[in-house]
């Protein structure tokens, strides 16, 4: 277990965005200490991992947390008709990677140019 200080620094989010997503649902702590503060785990801090990795995505918080419970019912049974949702959500965020991709390489070819002059 560990606290939300190590949790955030292992993560690089800030300790406010870790408690805004408790607030909202998206990541409750495992367990508190005796003092109240919140402890996490290892899967806490992948499913973190997965939110953070979606924001620069351009996903909403409610996708964010549709997708996570589609996840988590998914680990338990297979579901064809949650499948073909999560399939969804690899299609839209793969074509937003594709469109950061295309970003990035514009943002090349403009240092390029600057340092060809």
């Amino acid at each position: 277990m560990m606290h939300i200080g190590e949790l955030a620094e292992r993560t690089e989010l800030s300790l406010r965005t870790i408690r805004h997503y408790d607030e909202v649902g998206l990541l409750k702590p495992s367990g508190r200490t005796e003092g109240g503060f919140r402890l996490y785990t290892e899967g806490d801090f992948s499913r973190l991992m997965l939110i953070r990795r979606m924001k620069p995505l351009g996903f909403p918080l409610e996708e964010m947390s549709e997708l996570l419970r589609i996840i988590d019912v998914l680990e338990k049974n297979d579901d064809p008709a949650l499948r073909a949702e999560l399939q969804g959500f690899i299609e839209r965020a793969t074509q937003q990677r594709e469109k950061l991709q295309k970003q990035l390489d514009m943002a090349d070819e403009f240092v390029d140019l600057l340092r060809k002059r």
